[in-house]
């Protein structure tokens, strides 16, 4: 348990940097979170505001959720195995997290939560690498 991870992450991907004695590797996690989900069966209301028409919302809100659940999952999963973790992205995917991450009990500690914009891969990189110098 040597490694630091940092992650970069917004609700539809994250992507992770992992820096261990062996070296630095990037690993990309996908969302399903991103995709628009169709229902069968289900024809939208006559009436804009009729209570099918929120039964409707309330599946989407409710999909949306199984996929983010599932997608915090998986990256919990491989966070076990840090050290020290920084974590920064865009919007509320990171605080989302670092929640889910207090609540798995992940022994691992947070070293930073931070605002970063859309980020290619060399500039979460270099971020990583000035972070766990």
């Amino acid at each position: 348990m040597t490694d630091n991870i940092g992650l970069w992450i917004d609700h539809k991907k994250a992507i992770l940097v992992i820096q261990s004695e062996a070296g630095q590797e990037i690993e990309t996690i996908e969302s399903e979170v991103g995709r628009h989900v169709s229902y069968r069966g289900n024809s939208p209301a006559k009436a804009p505001y009729s209570a099918q028409h929120q039964q409707g919302d309330d599946q989407l809100d409710n999909k949306f959720n199984v996929h983010l659940n599932k997608f915090y999952d998986k990256i919990i999963a491989r966070l076990r195995e840090a050290e020290s973790i920084l974590i920064f992205g865009p919007g509320e995917a990171k605080f989302e997290l670092q929640k889910r991450i207090a609540h798995a009990k992940v022994k691992a500690q947070i070293v930073g939560v931070e605002s970063a914009d859309k980020m290619t891969e060399p500039q979460i990189l270099s971020k990583v690498r000035k972070q766990f110098k």
